[in-house]
């Protein structure tokens, strides 16, 4: 039978991804060699924490926080 998994969309680089679920946000961008704090994790139009825990049911946006003057 197949597991279910949540969609994930990287944007830089770009990716998209079926990752297992449940996990938290910092256990999946660790998974995808992401560096916390130069990433923004979207859940549908939400911005999720390290903390929040994704379900199989998710579709995640992972986007590149972009500085500069």
């Amino acid at each position: 039978m197949i597991r279910p998994a949540m969609k994930v969309l990287v944007t830089n680089p770009h990716q998209e991804l079926e990752v297992p679920g449940p996990t938290r946000v910092q256990q999946l961008l660790k998974r995808l060699d992401l560096t916390p704090e130069a990433y923004l994790v979207i859940r549908g139009d939400e911005l999720v924490t390290e903390d929040t825990v994704l379900q199989d049911s998710d579709s995640i946006e992972i986007r590149s926080v972009i500085s500069g003057g």
